[in-house]
């Protein structure tokens, strides 16, 4: 096992030993991707019960989000175009009271490049990843119907869902959301999950293009045969423990896989936040998904700053890939733009991410340093990918936020300048009501 693990497992059993005192519950961030993820994020609104059925569409709720963002990459090769863009949309969002239980709710999600502050297509100046390769998108992104009985829930529809291997990764214009069945069931600090997704849109669905580029009808992807079923028991505390079962059935990604989590958080104002992970995933359809990542994080954290390191490695299996997910989110290592899927194929494959938060009062900066190493695979062929990311947020009133991120990939692999090194800026301006 690499050293670097033996490290990591070595600080979170001491971190278990500091928890001798009572702790309380204690979400955290698991990856620089998801605190990118939580920039600008709309929180779902309460919804309020009422006692008779025409009550609910007078009670129903109003909420949304105003968002404008500009997104450019500047190329370090000579042979790349730097590409740059900049949208205005967002999502509007209706949802009814709830009545005995049940209640509804209905979203819209879109963005329009504005043009002249945008590259122009036809010089492949374009940065198609805010509004599509058309430089438009629209989509009813949720429609769904909800029932609610004590601890249980049932949730029929599109809809926005967060588990390891699918969530909404929200860190560009569009956020993914899921035509799906859900059922979630709570008790004390135990969640019980069932799910199947028919279909999913957004940035991890191509935008409205298919895998081979060609533009859907309704933006929606098909998830094809029975769809993605998941079944998923997780314990919520100061400790944490996740474990997650998906049957895959879309070809590109078609899989078994198995997700285990297993957390610790010591809450306090010195905090010490410890995890460990592993996921499996066994080829079906001769997709050539078949992986085995192991993965850990600790995390102190001291008033308002925090310091963490995290380490993933991805075990080869001969011309297979890893799929971590739509939304990747799911390893502690994801970054803005680099995965360690994006080197784990017919290799073994590592990650290490270091990085800091600090936040005070309406200000929040975020940096990560991330070192990509993929070992010679069946052809000779390594890799080496450094990724640079800082993220800076400021929050008013909790209405509007302005959140800016830079990134920086340097290919280390090669002496030339590779489409692997350039620069990313990224500017977003929301408004939430």
């Amino acid at each position: 096992m690499h050293k670097s693990l033996h490290v990591l497992f070595i600080i979170y059993l001491f971190a278990l030993v500091l928890s001798a005192e009572d702790t309380i519950r204690e979400d955290r961030e698991t990856s620089f991707r998801k605190s990118i993820d939580a920039f600008g994020k709309l929180d779902e609104k309460e919804v309020a019960g009422v006692k008779k059925f025409k009550q609910m569409f007078r009670n129903g709720e109003i909420s949304g989000q105003v968002r404008s963002m500009y997104a450019a990459y500047k190329q370090k090769s000579p042979s790349e175009t730097d590409t740059y863009a900049t949208a205005l949309g967002g999502m509007f969002k209706y949802e009814l009271a709830n009545f005995n239980g049940f209640n509804a709710a209905i979203a819209v999600t879109g963005s329009q490049d504005l043009s002249f502050a945008t590259g122009d297509t036809l010089e492949s100046r374009h940065n198609d990843e805010l509004s599509s390769p058309k430089g438009n998108y629209i989509a009813m992104s949720e429609a769904y119907i909800n029932y609610t009985d004590g601890s249980l829930n049932i949730r029929l529809g599109r809809q926005m869902i967060d588990t390891p291997l699918a969530d909404t990764d929200d860190s560009r214009m569009i956020p993914n959301t899921f035509e799906a069945y859900m059922l979630t069931y709570e008790m004390d600090n135990i969640v019980f999950t069932l799910g199947n997704v028919q279909k999913w849109q957004g940035a991890g669905a191509g935008l409205g293009y298919n895998d081979a580029g060609v533009k859907l009808n309704d933006n929606w992807i098909d998830t094809e045969g029975s769809g993605t079923s998941m079944i998923g028991l997780s314990y919520l505390n100061a400790l944490k423990f996740r474990a997650w079962y998906y049957d895959i059935q879309k070809s590109i990604n078609a899989s078994k896989a198995s997700y285990f989590e297993l957390g610790y958080h010591k809450k306090g104002d010195i905090a010490l936040h410890g995890a460990i992970q592993y996921l499996h995933e066994s080829e079906a359809k001769n997709s050539g998904v078949q992986a085995d990542i192991y993965g850990a994080l600790v995390e102190l954290i001291i008033h308002n700053a925090g310091v963490n390191i995290a380490y993933n490695k991805s075990k080869k299996h001969q011309g297979k890939r890893s799929f971590s997910g739509i939304g990747g989110g799911s390893l502690y290592t994801s970054m803005d733009t680099m995965l360690l899927d994006e080197i784990a194929q017919d290799r073994d494959a590592s990650s290490l991410v270091a990085g800091f938060e600090y936040e005070i009062e309406k200000f929040k900066v975020i940096y990560a340093y991330g070192d990509f190493v993929g070992e010679a695979d069946s052809l000779g062929n390594s890799v080496h990918i450094v990724e640079q990311n800082l993220g800076l947020e400021y929050t008013m009133e909790e209405s509007f936020s302005l959140a800016a991120i830079y990134v920086k990939e340097e290919d280390k692999q090669s002496v030339a300048q590779t489409a692997n090194d350039w620069d990313r800026f990224q500017l977003m301006i929301a408004y939430n009501f």
